[in-house]
């Protein structure tokens, strides 16, 4: 009965705390006020869009949610020094634009969006398409000579780690 009470009070406890911890960066305040207001939308945001996650996502292993998450950081700013290299050094004529197909492993559709929206904030690489089937990926790197080399760094360095967290 409390198990019940709870799960419909914090139907997603990790969401309520992110809303708490992004309303007080947002405000740019950490006072008990700002803290009891991002408590109430952290608790009432969640309650209110319940309907909309009938299945929430099970993450196995949250630890390695962090870890990645600190890659996918380092990462980014890795990249940006690279675009920046790119766009101020190199010639339009010397760069390989691609698109390459990364087919994918995922199923479930969260760990397919976190993939997709990993390789869209790295610069230098958007994700473009999902296909009808949810088996591929469709990327546009900036500078790719070899595309199965960004194919396989994709797989890699972001799909292995993310079927670690989510299936």
């Amino acid at each position: 009965m409390a198990l019940q009470m709870t799960r419909r009070l914090l139907p997603h406890p990790l969401l309520t705390t992110l809303l708490i911890v992004v309303w007080c960066l947002l405000i740019n305040d950490i006072t008990l006020g700002t803290m009891v207001f991002g408590a109430i939308l952290g608790l009432l945001i969640p309650m209110a869009t319940r309907a909309y996650w009938p299945d929430r996502p099970r993450i196995r292993n949250p630890l390695r949610l962090v870890s990645y998450l600190g890659l996918v950081i380092w990462d980014i700013i890795v990249a940006n020094v690279q675009v920046a290299m790119i766009v101020l050094f190199k010639r339009n004529a010397d760069m390989a634009p691609n698109w390459v197909v990364i087919p994918l492993e995922l199923r479930t559709p969260e760990a397919i969006t976190m993939l997709a929206g990993t390789i869209t904030l790295t610069p230098g690489t958007v994700s473009a398409d999902l296909s009808a089937d949810g088996r591929a990926l469709l990327v546009h790197a900036l500078d790719a000579p070899d595309p199965d080399a960004v194919r396989d760094d994709i797989k890699s360095r972001y799909e292995r780690r993310l079927k670690e967290i989510f299936e």
